[in-house]
């Protein structure tokens, strides 16, 4: 009886995928993607990124929820239309056995030996091959620099001078200039994971109610007096600093780029600001794998033969703002919001003290719930004004639960675990 159940459930999973999204047909190979989702990117992914494609390309980006309902239907299934998948570099080590080796198809490609690194997810297998970078960085209107604090460089910030800097701004020009994504759909997590966590704890799990991770919060409380209130509703900080609502930012790259482009003599990029632990950043690895229940593993190889050729890397790049993981020279007529970033980005990523923190890996379908736990944190701190101790105290148990029930084992730049990542 459980066997028929269990049978009845997959069938059931992979009819409703078939409804929901429709299947490609046989000449068009289905793309399946996390990345590319605002619809002016799609329409740029599918206008200029597919356009000489080998074979008629079908492109969907979803969020995390669908994309893993329906890739999952398929598995489950054994068969499916999905030929290749777009997914960031913990979306993608959800499904580590159910992806196809790609050595042959990565033997000639000049990408960096870390990046194919990554993308055999701890096996000895070539689980899939980097296709695109991003990061986040910090974006200032050229106003704000008078007000940097003395002896500061731009270049290699602490928190405690940015902290500062703010302080300068609200009280020298009347009003608050620093702003946050603290939008509902803001990437503020991302801060969190991926600078706030690594620059304080040298963690993002293990030890997430520590000492250390209390002064972390202990910044974030003291920034945000200085931080314009109107943050909790910004999502793209790209806005607020053409608007010069705010001078001074913190963002991804994509949801910075018409500042840089719509007025590129007013603003600059730099690194995000190191704190004891050191200059915490996250690298945005995206890559691209075949499942096994893919209808055509030829026709899957020669997409992504063609997405990894340099002149569509720098179309990618125009397209999404996502950096080649090719080695390729990025052309003088790219945008400025390139150009401009690719220079903070080199910046943060060889900064001396650089202490990169790597998007989560390993949660499946409860990446959601993971996130949540470091906006709560924020909302009850930050926002709330909530005692800090008592909030880490709190968050703790729901994080352990979460990390215990997906038994995802810890990654950069916390230790190697062996199971489940523990919050002490």
């Amino acid at each position: 009886m459980t066997s028929l159940i269990r049978r009845h459930r997959v069938l059931v999973a992979a009819l409703a995928a078939a409804l929901s999204w429709g299947s490609a047909s046989a000449q068009n190979v289905l793309l399946w993607s996390t990345q590319a989702s605002p619809v002016n990117e799609q329409r740029a992914v599918r206008d200029n990124v597919l356009k000489n494609a080998p074979a008629p390309v079908e492109f969907v980006s979803n969020q995390e929820g669908p994309y893993f309902t329906r890739l999952n239907a398929e598995l489950q299934a054994g068969k499916g239309q999905i030929a290749v998948l777009g997914a960031l570099h913990g979306q993608l080590a959800s499904n580590t056995k159910d992806l196809q080796d790609l050595s042959q198809l990565a033997k000639d490609l000049k990408i960096s030996p870390n990046f194919m690194r990554l993308g055999k997810l701890g096996t000895g297998e070539q689980k899939y091959i980097p296709w695109m970078q991003a990061t986040f960085i910090m974006a200032a209107n050229r106003k704000a620099l008078p007000y940097l604090p003395a002896g500061a460089d731009i270049n290699a910030l602490t928190y405690d001078q940015l902290v500062q800097w703010s302080k300068n701004m609200a009280e020298k020009t009347g009003g608050p200039k620093f702003g946050f994504p603290a939008g509902p759909q803001g990437l503020k997590h991302r801060f969190f994971q991926g600078y706030l966590y690594p620059s304080y704890a040298n963690s993002v799990v293990t030890e997430f109610r520590s000492a250390q991770a209390e002064k972390g919060w202990q910044m974030m409380l003291n920034l945000w007096k200085y931080t314009n209130p109107a943050s909790t509703t910004y999502n793209f900080m790209q806005e607020p600093l053409l608007g010069e609502q705010v001078w001074v930012a913190f963002d991804h790259i994509a949801r910075l780029s018409e500042a840089f482009n719509k007025r590129p003599g007013d603003f600059v990029a730099f690194p995000a600001p190191a704190g004891p632990s050191g200059r915490g950043f996250m690298p945005v690895l995206a890559g691209l794998a075949i499942p096994k229940t893919a209808p055509d593993r030829a026709a899957s190889e020669r997409l992504i033969a063609h997405l990894l050729r340099p002149e569509v890397q720098l179309a990618t790049l125009q397209a999404t703002n996502f950096f080649p993981t090719v080695d390729t020279t990025i052309p003088a007529n790219i945008s400025v919001a390139a150009r401009v970033a690719g220079d903070a980005i080199a910046r943060q990523a060889s900064a001396k003290d650089a202490n990169p923190g790597l998007l989560p890996v390993g949660l499946g379908a409860q990446g959601g719930k993971f996130n949540q736990v470091y906006v709560d944190t924020f909302e009850r701190i930050v926002l709330a004004k909530q005692p800090i101790r008592a909030v880490l105290d709190s968050q703790a148990d729901t994080l352990r639960k979460i990390m215990q029930e997906t038994g995802a084992p810890c990654w950069e730049p916390d230790k190697p675990s062996n199971g489940a990542c523990p919050v002490k």
